[in-house]
């Protein structure tokens, strides 16, 4: 596993081990609170390894006993609020907008903006004991629109309000129930079952099936519909790809599928 030297900010850090690029959150004194440095970081990481040919998984942790507490209070001052708020849209747009899956591990607290990065991943895995809150509400801010946006697909209006208007705390079996997370682990179950999950995701399965679904299924959830120019866009790298093939010929010789198929270099969506 390296880090990359690319994604040197304070508070934050990229490791790369073979297809798994990890961001981790690394302010664990501070309980991962997210600096306006750290937002800008956040989207200049993501931004660069989409257009990594070799990366094909995100994972999102905290360093420490905690997954992030939010934004940093302290810190709202050094830059007017109109830049901070910039910065804080770009990086979340920008974790949205990743191509390939992306993975958010969490432990501890997972409040405020620790909510919005978990959030704009596609997955969420928490351990036992993890508490959730959004807490806007406290302060008398407005939380982001589309992070506000992205915690209603996932919970529902009610649930998002009960959260917004009350800034209350919830536990990991509430976020569950909700679905605010997708599975909840126990404590030394979490990084076993991320690591089976990332080498399931990563040799074992279509990355041309994960980007064609992701940007599919984004589609939907923003839109209600399928737009053909993606769909037909997919179908025409399907067409060009062995992948489909490789799939077919494994499963009849009952043997693990070994799948090629990569984006080109700068192009989150098509390949060959």
């Amino acid at each position: 596993m390296s880090v990359d030297p690319g994604d040197r900010v304070d508070g934050l850090r990229v490791e790369v081990d073979g297809p798994i690029a990890t961001l981790v959150l690394d302010r664990p004194a501070k309980r991962n609170a997210v600096t306006y440095e750290m937002w800008l970081g956040i989207g200049a990481a993501c931004d660069r390894l989409a257009d990594d040919p070799g990366v094909r998984l995100l994972v999102v942790r905290g360093e420490g006993e905690h997954f992030c507490a939010g934004a940093d209070i302290g810190g709202l001052g050094a830059v007017p609020i109109e830049i901070y708020r910039a910065a804080n849209a770009a990086a979340d747009e920008a974790l949205a907008a990743f191509p390939k899956p992306s993975v958010a591990v969490i432990r501890g607290s997972c409040v405020g903006g620790g909510v919005e990065v978990a959030a704009a991943c596609d997955l969420r895995l928490a351990a036992g004991g993890s508490r959730f809150g959004i807490t806007p509400a406290r302060l008398g801010i407005v939380y982001p629109g589309e992070a506000t946006r992205r915690v209603v697909d996932l919970v529902g209006p009610s649930a998002a309000k009960h959260l917004l208007f009350s800034a209350e705390l919830i536990d990991a079996e509430r976020a569950l129930r909700i679905g605010l997370i997708d599975e909840l682990l126990g404590p030394d179950e979490l990084e076993p079952r991320v690591a089976a999950l990332s080498t399931l995701l990563t040799e074992e399965r279509s990355l041309l099936t994960q980007m064609a679904s992701k940007e599919l299924i984004d589609g939907i959830a923003a839109h209600g519909t399928v737009d053909p120019e993606v769909e037909a866009r997919w179908q025409a790298a399907l067409a060009d790809s062995a992948d489909a093939i490789e799939g077919v010929v494994a499963f009849a010789e009952r043997r693990t599928p070994r799948f090629t198929w990569t984006p080109a270099p700068g192009d989150g969506h098509d390949g060959g």
